[in-house]
């Protein structure tokens, strides 16, 4: 068993115009006082990452990291959610998504993929020059519109859609085993994969990839209803990253998990800040020390009701109070007899 690191934080959600959001320095000072020990970057605005410098200098990488270290911070892992999310792209949601790239690639969606997988290819040997061993993605979409089978879906369609995401992941995952960085996906809804089975499938289609791995965050399972307790057994091998989000799933007589093209306050299912939700992050924190993660332990924040300062404030406490300090011995070695093989022999009548 290994003890979990922590707690840290996601930027994404935090970074803004205004002190002490304005700058990584600023930002990071702040999230220091609040007892963070990690951040999660997010790579999207080069004013507070710049990705392509980090992957090509690693000066840059070092200084970038010692300035965070002077802080007593560590970076937990690089984020490319948002170019992840454009490696594939149904043109349903093309006019939506081109927002994450620069304006030179919108409304040409194949120029938007290719630069979207170099960014990943980017993502990969910054996270090696600032020695990193883990990453976290989106994988993107050619299915989520179909995820309800009506009207039924044509033979092959599933298949080949998931031919084609395998098609334009294989070289990134290649170049993160070249770089020595496991590719974390989060399993997220509007993501192709979404849930175990999904994963699953993807996985077949790349070969079983070692660098294929996944990003766990509870909050996701509970709007599907699915067991995320049983999916670290399933998947605790393939756990790299880990998402401390919580949520809640309230049905009622008149909506249930799609609920109801309603805002986020007025779903069944809805994102909380931690320790708000339904999330038995004890029992989380349990399993992925029993199968010994030792990886970070992230906050999220994502809440429809707190705001997020608070959300951070109690979310870096809430964390420090679930890492478990994980035991060298067991319990019950005070009354270990020393036994040896002649002695188990004995006992056992077989001498």
């Amino acid at each position: 068993m290994k003890t979990i690191k922590g707690p840290g934080i996601f930027l994404a959600q935090f970074i803004a115009e205004e002190a002490p959001f304005n700058s990584i320095e600023n930002i990071a000072e702040w999230a220091k006082s609040l007892g963070f020990k990690g951040l999660q970057i997010p790579t999207g605005d080069p004013h507070y990452f710049d990705l392509q410098k980090a992957a090509e200098s690693k000066t840059y990488a070092d200084e970038y990291k010692g300035k965070l270290n002077e802080l007593g911070l560590e970076i937990t892992e690089l984020s490319t959610h948002l170019q992840g999310q454009l490696v594939a792209v149904h043109p349903a949601y093309d006019k939506l998504f081109d927002a994450f790239a620069p304006e030179k690639f919108r409304n040409n969606p194949k120029a938007r993929t290719e630069w979207a997988i170099q960014q990943l290819k980017y993502g990969a040997k910054a996270s090696q020059n600032l020695g990193l061993k883990a990453h976290a993605t989106f994988s993107g979409s050619l299915l989520w519109q179909y995820f309800h089978p009506w009207p039924q879906r044509p033979e092959g369609l599933v298949d080949e859609a998931f031919t084609e995401l395998a098609k334009r992941w294989t070289p990134i995952l290649d170049t993160f085993e070249e770089c020595g960085v496991d590719l974390c996906y989060e399993i997220h809804p509007g993501e192709d994969l979404f849930d175990g089975v999904t994963y699953e499938m993807f996985l077949e289609k790349v070969n079983n990839h070692p660098r294929a791995c996944l990003l766990y965050d509870p909050s996701h399972f509970v709007l599907q209803q699915l067991d995320y307790i049983q999916y670290i057994d399933f998947y605790h091998e393939r756990i790299k990253a880990f998402h401390v989000k919580d949520s809640e799933f309230n049905p009622t007589g008149k909506q249930g998990t799609f609920g109801g093209y309603q805002s986020w306050l007025n779903r069944a299912g809805r994102y909380r800040s931690p320790g708000d939700g339904q999330v038995d992050f004890k029992t989380i924190f349990s399993k992925l020390s029993q199968y010994g993660y030792d990886g970070w332990a992230v906050m999220e924040w994502e809440c429809c009701i707190k705001n997020q300062i608070d959300g951070a404030t109690e979310g870096s406490k809430f964390i420090s109070d679930h890492i478990i300090r994980v035991t060298d011995k067991a319990f019950d070695d005070f009354a270990s007899t020393g036994a040896d093989a002649a002695f188990n022999k004995e006992i056992l009548g077989l001498s």
